[in-house]
């Protein structure tokens, strides 16, 4: 009685002291959205936001400049710079959702960037679930704002194909795509976005970080999610040949996705063309990808056609990563986040490591 009155006391005080500095220290709640709707492009990040988000079990800083951009601090960017600007663009990925931004490939090549002597400002314009549609719309929309940069670097993710075939269309320039237009449609009813932060996790924050570290551990040592990857295929399958996707990417399936993909694209190379601005594309691998030997990916092949005669380069990331994971038994637990597809802090660190030998 006396130990188990001990130990209730214990954990009492203890929870009472996380209590506090969950509420003193790490902050209450903002009282803001970190993610709002947008009329032009479906969705962004609220500019100059200080404060937590949440993805999957993961609560993390997240910061944004005056632009809405994921960022260092909630600085304010002028639309014309002295030194060279590389934008950003491309979907979680690059985002880098569930890290903070000195952890991401993108924050990391932004403190590279600063560090040269001939400075180069990376401005990373991505968030969760865009696609070409969102790409085309909203770099389009930021050059009419007045911002000026010298380079586009566009990340194309795997699910853009999903996210073509399946939405986005009410906000499509196409007639035939807004056809598809729903009242419902928008990123906020997306299962993608990130979920309201709970009480828990912004109340108890050391607290919740035992128990998702302790869940992390029992993930990993029963290897639930390893064995999942390979055989999970609702947003990597429209890569393999003659697998049947069924209604996953109704209403324009694997071919319209593509097709609607390729048409936006080819919307924004042309843009850009007409401004001066280079284009480079870059494809990198998910853990499924990777654990089911998707290494000559439909991917690679579409964008690195596209790129023929539209882009200043095509970087394939995807022999790196297979590479990386040739030599890793535990690959997936280094380089992916456990339980989730998105790149650990180590995975966003060979993302950097590679591109900084391309782009610098």
């Amino acid at each position: 009685m006396i130990h188990s009155g001990v130990f209730i006391y214990c954990l009492a005080l203890f929870l009472a002291f996380d209590f506090a500095y969950s509420i003193l220290v790490v902050g209450e709640e903002q009282s803001r959205p970190a993610r709002l709707p947008n009329p032009v492009y479906d969705h962004g990040l609220a500019a100059n936001f200080d404060g937590y988000d949440v993805w999957g079990e993961v609560r993390y800083r997240l910061i944004t400049d005056s632009l809405g951009f994921k960022d260092a601090a909630p600085r304010s960017v002028p639309l014309k710079s002295a030194s060279r600007r590389i934008l950003l663009m491309g979907d979680s990925f690059t985002e880098g959702i569930g890290m903070n931004f000195e952890e991401s490939f993108a924050g990391l090549l932004w403190r590279a960037g600063l560090q040269r002597s001939d400075k180069i400002e990376f401005l990373n314009a991505a968030a969760v679930s865009y696609s070409p549609s969102i790409y085309y719309k909203k770099i389009k929309n930021l050059l009419e704002s007045g911002l000026q940069f010298d380079e586009v670097v566009l990340f194309s993710d795997t699910s853009d194909v999903k996210d073509e075939a399946t939405t986005y269309f009410c906000i499509d320039d196409d007639p035939k795509y807004r056809a598809h237009c729903q009242p419902s449609e928008g990123s906020m009813m997306s299962p993608a976005a990130p979920r309201k932060q709970d009480f828990f996790s912004s109340h108890f924050v050391v607290t919740n970080r035992v128990r998702v570290y302790i869940k992390q551990s029992i993930q990993y040592l029963l290897g639930n999610r390893r064995k999942s990857i390979n055989t999970d295929n609702f947003v990597t399958g429209w890569t393999i040949a003659n697998f049947d996707v069924g209604q996953g990417l109704a209403p324009l399936g694997v071919e319209g996705g593509v097709t609607r993909s390729l048409q936006n694209m080819r919307a924004l190379s042309e843009l850009l063309a007409a401004n001066n601005i280079p284009l480079t594309i870059v494809v990198y691998p998910w853990a499924q990808q990777i654990a089911q030997g998707d290494r000559e990916s439909r991917q690679v092949a579409i964008w690195r056609d596209f790129c023929a005669g539209r882009c200043k380069a095509f970087i394939d990331l995807y022999p790196v990563l297979f590479a990386a994971a040739d030599a890793d038994t535990n690959w997936y637990e280094h380089l992916y986040i456990l339980g989730d597809d998105h790149f650990s802090a180590a995975g966003n660190r060979l993302m950097f490591q590679e591109l900084a030998k391309r782009l610098f």
